[in-house]
């Protein structure tokens, strides 16, 4: 990772987190220099990407500042618009969230998830099924595949607390960034059964490829939410 991304990383967690809080001013040009030891110009490009990502705004003469964010949108900061993607225990940091493995197994790959994963459907995955639980309300079930040469090691109890979280601390790999589809889809009985929600909720469904900071796909995930339990947010810039 660039010196620039790694502070736009750092400020986006300081704002994610409540340090810098809507409408602040951030530091000035010159104090973010003598903090990070770096030039004017990769301060720039740091906060041209925030700029980028609508999270800080520029006023000519006055400085930047973070913008008027709704506290929905800041929950969803680690999920829609990190570089470096944090995952659901992270992103309820704080929170009483537990996780239920209803599936742990290691299969073959079908040929629609190795092209995903840009591997061969002779190796293997990790097949998991999980159902995310906050404040004791069941929120989204997630099935993941993850290729075991990339991800080794992992057991029962990584998918109890925190798989992203075991990858960057244990393996000491760089999770950067993710593709994601968002649609609307009719539940099984099974997620009615899990999700404790009546038939006629619709779900909505996230598709997501995640990758590691090498360009590596790592995890292919269908995520599917409680649609009266979920917001996703984004902001579009010009």
């Amino acid at each position: 990772m660039l010196k620039y991304e790694k502070i736009a990383d750092e400020i986006r967690e300081a704002i994610r987190k409540g340090k810098y809080s809507s409408g602040e001013q951030l530091p000035m040009e010159k104090e973010m220099c003598r903090q990070y030891r770096v030039s004017r110009v990769t301060i720039k490009r740091a906060m041209d990407e925030l700029v980028q990502q609508g999270l800080v705004i520029k006023r000519r003469g006055s400085g930047t500042f973070v913008k008027t964010l709704d506290n929905n949108y800041v929950k969803q900061l680690s999920l829609s618009t990190s570089n470096q993607l944090y995952g659901f225990r992270e992103t309820y940091k704080g929170r009483s969230v537990r996780t239920e493995v209803l599936r742990f197994e290691i299969v073959h790959p079908s040929e629609e998830v190795a092209v995903k994963l840009q591997m061969s459907t002779k190796d293997f995955v990790y097949d998991i099924i999980r159902v995310r639980i906050l404040d004791d309300v069941p929120l989204v079930i997630e099935y993941t595949m993850m290729p075991i040469q990339l991800v080794p090691g992992i057991r029962n109890e990584v998918l109890e607390d925190s798989i992203y979280r075991y990858i960057e601390k244990t393996l000491g790999l760089q999770i950067q960034s993710a593709h994601r589809t968002v649609r609307a889809v009719r539940s099984t009985k099974m997620e009615q059964e899990h999700l404790h929600i009546p038939a006629d909720l619709p779900i909505l469904e996230v598709e997501q490829v995640a990758f590691f900071s090498d360009g590596h796909p790592f995890e292919y995930s269908i995520s599917h939410h409680r649609s009266d339990q979920s917001e996703f947010s984004a902001i579009s810039i010009r």
